[in-house]
């Protein structure tokens, strides 16, 4: 078969092309709502911090996970309760906001390293009787979701980035129907800087 398999990567490219921005949209939403809902936002996203944390210490005492991972990702999740300060506005030079971002990272290195580890025992045991306790994909991707990526993704969509952080942002604040000042989500201004570029690009294309 030659047609077929071209049809089937054809169908998964288009899949994953609505997929995308199936997501996009709900976050573009999501970033709105917390335009208008700030101090809600503000609240359900510090009790999130705590939640998670201590999610991390049950891990830790009950399911006997890495203690050094553990308060890596507590460290981490005071780091990020820290940009909370201002919320929901952000300086990207802040140093607060650097290392949130390269603690995100570090945080996701050393819990994948951990998982696998499992992996490494499970095959390395010398008896199929060995009984070796492997967590599932299914925990581990939950895992990554909820305790190491919730919170800092949660914040990008959130936070609002200062004027004249994008090159394609206007100078000028946004209003809103009242003529007051109106900050602007950090994953919107993304969005629209996108959508403001490849306007702009097929309104060139479109010209004689």
């Amino acid at each position: 078969m030659w047609i077929l398999p071209l049809v089937g990567y054809a169908g998964s490219i288009f899949g994953f092309c609505f997929l995308t921005m199936a997501i996009a949209s709900g976050l573009y939403y999501l970033s709105e709502l917390v335009e208008e809902n700030t101090v809600i936002a503000k609240r359900l996203l510090t009790r999130l911090v705590y939640v998670i944390m201590g999610i991390h210490l049950l891990l830790w005492v009950v399911d006997g996970l890495s203690f050094w991972a553990t308060m890596l990702g507590i460290t981490c999740h005071l780091v990020y309760l820290g940009n909370m300060r201002k919320f929901p506005f952000v300086k990207l030079s802040d140093p607060l906001f650097i290392m949130s971002c390269i603690l995100v990272l570090a945080d996701h290195y050393v819990w994948f390293k951990h998982f696998s580890s499992y992996q490494t025992r499970a095959f390395q045991r010398s008896s199929y009787y060995d009984d070796v306790d492997v967590p599932t994909f299914t925990q581990i991707a939950s895992y990554f979701g909820l305790c190491v990526w919730l919170v800092p993704f949660s914040l990008f969509v959130s936070l609002s980035a200062g004027d004249n952080v994008l090159p394609t942002i206007g100078t000028e604040p946004i209003q809103d129907s009242d003529g007051k000042a109106k900050h602007q989500g950090m994953f919107k201004a993304i969005v629209d800087s996108a959508r403001g570029m490849i306007g702009e690009s097929l309104s060139g294309m479109e010209r004689p």
